[in-house]
C-alpha cells in the first residue's frame, strides 16, 4: 500500500478509484510551500495540478523520505523541477490528452469574444445600453489565418476546430516536422501573415517572453492575440502597449505571469477578455484527468 497526497483538488471518483487500488489517500490542498517541504516526505506519491509548485527544496528533501511519483493531473510540468526529480529518482507523470479539448474550446470561445466585443457588449446591455454602432465592428473568423505557436495536442484541437469555421491554419513548432492540414511556416513568416495567433507553448527559458515588442512590431495591424497556454510566454506590457496602439485589435487571456494577477492593468483594459486560468476548467475534463491520474498511480504502485 502506497501513501498517497492530494495537494490540488481531484475528481471524487478519482480518489475513489485509487483507494480501490489500495493505498491510503490524504487530501491536503492549500498547503504553504513550507507546509508542502514538511509533509511531502512522509508519502510515495503526490497529486499535483496547477496551482502547487514543487521545487528543489522538496523533492531533495522528500527523496530521502519516500516519495517516488509525482503526477500533474493537466499538460504543462512547469510547476515541477523535472530535471532535478529525475536527478533523485523521482517519476513525473502528467496527463496531457485529458483536458487538450477543454483547453481548445476555451481558445476559440476567446477568438469569438474578442472579434464581436461579447464581454463589453453584455456588460452594457446589463447596464441598459444598447450600443449596437459600437459593437457592430467586429471580425469574421472566416476566411481569416490562424498562427498557432506551438503545434502539440491542445494546438491540434485548436486547428480542427478551426477549419470547421473555415480558417487557415499555419504553426510555428520548431519540434514538429509537418502537419495535414496545417501548414508549417517559421515565427516570422507566421506573426507577419495571422489574424489571429493563439499560443500552445509551455512557460521556460526558450519561450519566455517569445511575443515581445519586436514580435508585435511585425505582426498585422488588427491582429488578435489568445493565450491560454502560460503567463511569461507573452509580455504583458509590451501587449498593452499593442493593444493601446490598435496593433493588437483585441485579447483574450487565461494565464499571467502572476496568478492571481492583482491590480492588473493587462485585466481591467476594455480590449481584453481575461479568464482565471480555467482552460481545463469542465466537469468533464476534471472527470478525465482524474480518471488518467488514478491510472496512473495504480499502474506505478503495482
Amino acid at each position: 500500500m502506497a501513501r498517497i497526497l492530494i495537494c490540488d483538488p481531484v475528481d471524487d471518483a478519482a480518489l475513489k478509484a485509487i483507494r480501490d487500488g489500495g493505498h491510503e489517500v490524504v487530501e491536503k490542498t492549500g498547503m504553504s510551500p513550507e507546509e508542502l517541504l514538511e509533509t511531502a516526505p512522509q508519502f510515495d506519491a503526490l497529486v499535483v495540478r496547477s496551482a502547487t509548485k514543487v521545487r528543489k527544496p522538496v523533492l531533495e528533501k522528500a527523496a530521502r523520505g519516500n516519495l517516488k511519483l509525482i503526477v500533474r493531473g493537466g499538460v504543462g510540468l512547469d510547476n515541477i523541477d523535472t530535471d532535478v526529480a529525475a536527478g533523485l529518482g523521482i517519476t513525473v507523470n502528467n496527463t496531457p490528452a485529458a483536458s487538450s479539448v477543454a483547453v481548445a474550446e476555451l481558445a476559440m470561445a476567446q477568438m469569438l469574444a474578442c472579434s464581436r466585443f461579447l464581454g463589453p457588449a453584455n456588460l452594457t446591455m446589463k447596464n441598459g445600453e444598447w450600443n449596437k454602432k459600437s459593437y457592430g465592428k467586429g471580425k469574421e473568423l472566416f476566411g481569416s489565418t490562424l498562427g498557432l505557436i506551438g503545434f502539440g495536442r491542445i494546438s491540434c484541437e485548436v486547428a480542427r476546430m478551426a477549419r470547421g469555421f473555415g480558417m487557415k491554419v499555419i504553426f510555428f513548432d520548431p519540434y514538429i516536422d509537418d502537419a495535414e492540414d496545417a501548414q508549417k511556416v517559421d515565427l516570422d513568416t507566421l506573426l507577419g501573415n495571422s489574424d489571429f495567433i493563439s499560443l500552445h507553448i509551455p512557460h521556460n527559458k526558450d519561450t519566455h517572453y517569445l511575443l515581445d515588442s519586436a514580435q508585435f512590431g511585425m505582426m498585422k495591424d488588427g491582429v488578435v492575440i489568445v493565450n491560454c497556454a502560460r503567463g511569461g510566454t507573452v509580455n504583458e506590457a509590451a501587449l498593452l502597449a499593442a493593444l493601446d496602439s490598435g496593433k493588437v485589435f483585441a485579447a483574450g487571456v487565461d494565464v499571467f505571469e502572476e496568478e492571481p494577477p492583482g491590480d492588473s492593468p493587462l485585466v481591467k483594459h476594455q480590449k481584453v477578455v481575461v479568464t482565471p486560468h480555467i482552460g481545463a476548467g469542465t466537469a468533464a475534463a476534471k472527470k478525465r484527468v482524474g480518471t488518467e491520474v488514478a491510472r496512473k498511480i495504480n499502474s506505478f504502485f503495482e
